[in-house]
């Protein structure tokens, strides 16, 4: 993930250049890339995936629903994690926002799933609960704490 306090379309460009060598061999299975319109997305930006024959599709014009995932994603993050704690530094965002990503893209339980996590967890139901043992992992300092069964 890229931070910055000034975005250009240069910055962007190099940002997708980055992502698709990050990716690796994976970024093959990339079928589309949604964007929307604003000018930070150059020409430039395009290519980098349209070079992978990953087609572009940009949301419509003053459609704020449009990308409503992303939007939603953002807006989790911010209420979540974000509005929670006091970032000191561009380091210190990049770390708490992969964090962040790794606990919501393994851990957090999501309304789509039932409120299952994205990678479940194996449980196997004790005969007795008293016999049940859970592991706490905190995220973020303790922001957030995750709860796993032991054996």
């Amino acid at each position: 993930m890229g931070v910055t306090a000034h975005p250009s379309g240069a910055w962007v460009a190099q940002q997708a250049r980055n992502l698709i060598i990050e990716l690796g061999h994976r970024a093959e299975t990339l079928r589309f890339v949604i964007r929307d319109r604003d000018a930070k997305f150059t020409a430039v930006f395009d290519e980098v995936f349209t070079s992978l024959g990953i087609r572009i599709i940009k949301t419509p014009i003053r459609a704020p629903r449009a990308n409503a995932i992303a939007e939603r994603w953002i807006g989790t993050t911010r209420r979540e994690c974000t509005d929670r704690l006091l970032i000191y530094g561009e380091t210190h965002l990049r770390q708490v926002l992969a964090d962040y990503q790794r606990h919501y893209n393994n851990h957090r339980p999501h309304r789509s799933r039932d409120r299952r996590p994205p990678l479940p967890a194996v449980l196997s139901a004790p005969d007795d609960l008293d016999q049940l043992h859970l592991e706490r992992h905190e995220v973020l300092n303790g922001l957030i704490n995750q709860y796993r069964q032991t054996a």
